[in-house]
C-alpha cells in the first residue's frame, strides 16, 4: 500500500493523496496493483478501472483515473 501510495503521489502531484476521494483511491490502488503484479494487458486494466470510476465515482472520476493510470503506465510500467 505504501508503494502504491508513492506511485499515486508521483503520478498525481497536484492532488494530495488525502484529498483524493476514497472510491477513486480504491480504484487506483486496485488498478496499479494489477499493473504491477498481473499478466493482464495494461490497456485492459486501465479501461476496466475507468469503467469502475464512471460507475461508482463522481463525474470527474473517469478522466482523473484515466490520467493518473496513463501517467503510471508511461512512467513505470513501460520502463520495466
Amino acid at each position: 500500500t505504501k508503494k502504491i501510495n508513492k506511485i499515486i503521489v508521483a503520478s498525481a502531484p497536484t492532488w494530495p493523496i488525502e484529498k483524493i476521494n476514497k472510491i477513486d483511491l480504491a480504484i487506483l490502488h486496485l488498478a496499479i496493483y494489477e499493473l504491477l503484479n498481473d499478466d493482464t494487458p495494461p490497456k485492459v486494466v486501465i479501461d476496466e478501472a475507468v469503467e469502475l470510476a464512471k460507475e461508482y465515482g463522481a463525474e470527474s472520476t473517469g478522466p482523473f483515473v484515466n490520467g493518473v493510470l496513463g501517467t503510471v503506465y508511461s512512467n513505470i510500467i513501460e520502463k520495466k
